[in-house]
């Protein structure tokens, strides 16, 4: 990594890989070591870095973890399909390898359904979920399959042209206007993205559809959706929330990336959350 640890107050960030039962992962573990531990579970086409924003406010309070998804990053890219089985059972290994018995989790889109997955099979592992940009079931199983085959037929090509697409998916206009610099990266985290690892992962959303197991979820959960997300939308929240006992929800200035769009609102509606958990 890039050196490691605090530093006079700095969170510097070391990226490991992590030696798991369920193969090598990425991760980069930032704070106190004795703080209470918080995952964070990235998008679909990005890597750990999509959390850079969150990691100084986060990692004041937690032992923050955060690992690139199957198929993405340095994580192993696996031929697929995957399922969301294979994700949620690849944070449980991650967190095992880590000897973490507990954490809080929070995650994006993909990530996001990971947590709702991990709420249902595995919550006597998590003191809080939550769910960001997300919704119980994603778009429809043919756009996803056709994207998979889509990227399988065309590589690198097919990335990139995800890439030239995806900053209206994933920001407003305003914002992908006046930052330009958090467009690019965003389209480089997709460019570089292994083709399988992404098609891989289209499979697993395409096939996954938890609406009708939301009313397991005991663990105390969050729903935080984007105002202007055109993907996983406000009233995918309000569903989630009408299905799980007790959920909490918070909108926030954004589109479907919220937590590089508006920073500082969706860390003060996490950590509050997560405080009052």
């Amino acid at each position: 990594g890039r050196g490691s640890g605090v530093i006079g107050g700095h969170v510097g960030h070391s990226t490991i890989q992590l030696k798991t039962q369920r193969g090598e992962f990425r991760v980069a573990v930032d704070g106190d070591a004795a703080a209470p531990a918080l995952i964070l579970g990235n998008s679909l086409g990005t890597t750990l870095e999509m959390w850079e924003p969150q990691v100084a406010a986060f990692a004041g309070r937690f032992r923050l973890i955060r690992y690139d998804t199957r198929g993405h990053g340095g994580s192993p890219a696996t031929p697929g399909p995957y399922s969301f089985d294979d994700l949620g059972q690849d944070v449980l290994a991650v967190l095992d390898a880590l000897d973490v018995e507990r954490a809080a989790f929070c995650g994006i889109s993909m990530g996001g359904h990971t947590g709702l997955w991990l709420g249902i099979h595995a919550g006597s592992r998590f003191s809080a979920i939550a769910v960001c940009n997300s919704a119980a079931k994603i778009g429809t199983e043919q756009a996803w399959d056709e994207g998979a085959a889509m990227v399988r037929a065309d590589g690198a090509a097919g990335m990139r042209a995800l890439a030239d697409s995806a900053p209206g998916r994933w920001f407003t206009e305003g914002f992908a206007q006046t930052h330009p610099a958090v467009v690019l990266r965003a389209q480089g985290w997709i460019a570089g993205t292994a083709p399988e690892g992404y098609a891989a992962c289209c499979e697993a959303l395409a096939t996954s559809d938890l609406r009708g197991s939301l009313g397991r979820i005991a663990t105390p959960t969050l729903l935080l959706a984007g105002a202007s997300d055109p993907v996983t939308t406000v009233a995918d929240a309000q569903a989630m929330q009408a299905a799980i006992p007790g959920a909490r929800l918070a909108v926030v200035p954004a589109s479907h990336l919220s937590n590089l769009e508006a920073p500082q609102a969706f860390d003060q509606a996490v950590l509050d959350f997560l405080a009052g958990s």
